[in-house]
């Protein structure tokens, strides 16, 4: 089987690292040899071991019959979906690591590789490494998924726990992590939630098979979260993540990425540094977990490789995914219920006027009172709020 790569970054370089290290086995898995013919970047790469095999022109993969699978490593939606698009047309197989693209247009590209009778696959598109496009789609069809929630974002993970860990506030933490190379330049994508957010639409749109928009879930992200918020947690034996969730709520679904507060026992309290976890709920399954590595080069690689090799056992065979085009009408975000911990300059008195019911947490800031409400709306919980000075809000989980 002949394959093409098309983005020779970081993830594209590393699949054909993974066809090599793992020749043999991948052979043995897939039934055949597996080779890259093209790779497809803008750049040339001279003295690179695949310099013969670089190409830039994407009719070439299109019009070429030896090649039967390939990969989009190149992120974002444009190019790549109009790229994806002519490769399934011409009737070859697509696997993607590509979240945007996925987010934004798998459902019509998933129908377009039926239409054709070939494949769309997107492992890697969610927690890098960690299988669980898969088993939502094979594993757990037997149950109803009645939530999803996950640390899908190993930069702001890597920040929260370093931030637990030191003491040290956001902006020293943000240098730390792209010096490392964990954060882009601009991080805006990951600190500011917008990744985890169109794996939550990606993971949820599996889960209900229909089309949900990752612009319609409300989203926050870690900027806010600051030294004293990390006290806060370390006293209440609670633990700062972000989480991306997914909960399902009558005929629809109720979706945010946003940070919580975990208690010690829930299973993604442990979930440190750069790694990913995914916890799942169904109703006959119960609960279960997906942890691993959620990012990098060869994690990611080794999870697209993995979808190659899928393709290339079902060769001529369509591989039903069940997402239509059709829109889900997810749950407006001001009616979904939560717990909250709040700080405020507010004395005690005007916060048990606002809110009612509270729970005074000891305060580790001079001027500030501390507490928990709820569970209550967002929508009661703003309304409540706007009698206060907040000083910062926290979800509980």
């Amino acid at each position: 089987m002949k394959i093409a790569v098309m983005g020779y970054g970081t993830i594209g370089s590393g699949v054909v690292d993974v066809l090599k290290i793992n020749h043999d086995k991948i052979a043995k898995a897939a039934g055949e040899e597996v080779s890259v013919k093209y790779i497809l970047d803008l750049r040339d790469f001279p003295g690179d071991p695949m310099e013969k095999c670089v190409i830039h022109d994407y009719q070439t993969i299109v019009n070429d019959p030896e090649v039967g699978v390939v990969v989009e490593t190149m992120g974002g939606v444009e190019p790549a979906y109009t790229f994806v698009k002519a490769m399934l047309e011409a009737g070859k197989q697509v696997a993607t690591s590509n979240k945007n693209l996925v987010a934004a247009k798998g459902a019509e590209l998933i129908r377009i590789a039926r239409e054709h009778g070939v494949n769309f696959q997107f492992e890697a598109s969610v927690g890098g490494g960690i299988p669980i496009i898969r088993p939502l789609n094979k594993c757990l069809t037997a149950d109803e998924i009645e939530e999803i929630t996950g640390i899908l974002n190993g930069t702001t993970n890597y920040m929260l726990t370093k931030m637990t860990d030191e003491g040290a506030d956001f902006d020293a933490v943000l240098k730390d992590a792209q010096n490392k190379g964990y954060a882009e330049k601009d991080p805006t994508a990951d600190i500011e939630g917008h990744d985890p957010c169109r794996k939550i639409a990606i993971l949820t749109s599996m889960v209900c098979g229909k089309q949900v928009d990752f612009e319609e879930i409300h989203c926050e992200g870690i900027t806010k979260i600051t030294p004293e918020d990390i006290a806060y947690a370390k006293a209440m034996n609670r633990t700062i993540k972000l989480l991306a969730s997914s909960k399902k709520v009558g005929n629809s679904y109720s979706c945010m990425v946003a940070p919580y507060l975990l208690p010690a026992e829930h299973p993604l309290c442990g979930v440190n540094g750069v790694f990913n976890g995914i916890f799942v709920h169904g109703n006959v399954l119960g609960d279960a977990m997906f942890y691993g590595s959620g990012a990098g080069k060869l994690p990611t690689a080794s999870a697209v490789v993995a979808d190659v090799v899928d393709m290339v056992k079902h060769t001529n065979r369509h591989i039903v995914i069940d997402w239509s085009e059709e829109k889900m009408q997810i749950v407006d975000y001001k009616d979904s219920r939560n717990a909250f911990f709040v700080r405020t300059t507010s004395d005690l008195a005007d916060a048990k006027r606002a809110f009612g019911s509270i729970e005074e947490v000891p305060s580790l800031v001079d001027g500030e009172v501390a507490f928990t409400v709820g569970p209550l709306s967002e929508e009661d919980f703003a309304a409540a709020a706007e009698h206060i000075h907040v000083v910062n809000r926290i979800r509980l989980g």
